[in-house]
Parts: C-alpha cells; structure tokens; sequence
C-alpha cells in the first residue's frame, strides 16, 4: 500500500524545530477557501487533541495526524520545505490537485 503522506527530510528537520513543545504531533487538515478552493492547514499539536477517528501516521521524531474528511484529498501528497533564497516554506506535491493557486497553497480537485 502507497503511503498516505510522505515527509522530505527537509520537511521532517523544519517540523522538528517548529514543534512547540518536543513530543507533539503535526496535524494535516484540508479546509474550504483559497485561490483554487481549498487550503491546507498544517500545525502543531498536542498529542491529547488526536481524537479516535484520526489517522495517525508514524514519522521520524513525531506523528502526522489527518482527520477523516481531510485525508480523501491528501493521499499521496509529499510534504516538503524549501528554504532556498526564492523558497516559500512547506511545499505541498499533491497529485490528487487538478489546479493549485500560484502560492501553492490552496488547490481544486475534480
């Protein structure tokens, strides 16, 4: 089975410095608005907020957490993060998206 989010390494070593508090989860979430129609959230959080529907998926370091109605649209997707001199932060690959704005963080599907 294709894994439902994979991580870059460079994703994985900015996730890690951003946590909040060592041992938190990185939440994934779909939500409707954007340029394209819908945005990604990402954000840390406290492993006593992951409610028993979610997914959890094991990572190096912390848990990637994606609620149900979320993880239709994130199937497949890389999480990476470019810090180049034209970087633009975490960087969503999701083959699923038909479109995507010209920040790359808001996509369409059909």
């Amino acid at each position: 089975m294709a894994e439902i989010v994979t991580i870059s390494e460079s994703a994985k070593v900015k996730v890690l410095s951003e946590m909040e508090v060592p041992g938190d989860n990185l939440r994934l979430a779909v939500k409707g608005g954007g340029c394209s129609g819908m945005s990604y959230e990402l954000f840390s959080e406290s492993p006593e907020d992951v409610q028993e529907i979610d997914t959890v998926i094991p990572h190096e370091g912390f848990n990637v957490i994606i609620d149900q109605k979320s993880i239709i649209y994130l199937k497949g997707m890389e999480l990476d993060y470019d810090d180049g001199l034209q970087g633009k932060g975490f960087v969503f690959k999701n083959p699923l998206a038909t479109s995507t704005c010209g920040c790359g963080e808001s996509f369409s599907v059909t």
